[in-house]
């Protein structure tokens, strides 16, 4: 593993089956993505799975201070503002 690698999930490790479904790094202030695009034959699918990510990300940042609710919030708005 790398020094800036996210370390596998212990739940990943144990799991019968499982599929990594994407990666995503900032290199030299640059967003790249590696991404399993076959993994579903609906691209719908992933705007059910952009929107958990969005969820659990919600939920770092009550640590920092932040609501949930006001956390998606704000990811909404700069979603929307990027699309």
């Amino acid at each position: 593993m790398r020094p800036n690698e996210l370390p596998v999930p212990e739940s990943v490790k144990g799991a019968a089956r499982s599929m990594e479904m994407a990666r995503i790094w900032i290199a030299d202030g640059q967003q790249i993505v590696a991404l399993s695009p076959n993994l579903w034959s609906d691209p719908g699918n992933w705007g059910l799975m952009l929107v958990d990510l969005a969820r659990h990300l919600a939920s770092q940042y009550v640590d920092a201070g932040l609501s949930k609710e006001e956390s998606l919030r704000r990811i909404r708005l700069a979603f929307d503002a990027e699309w």
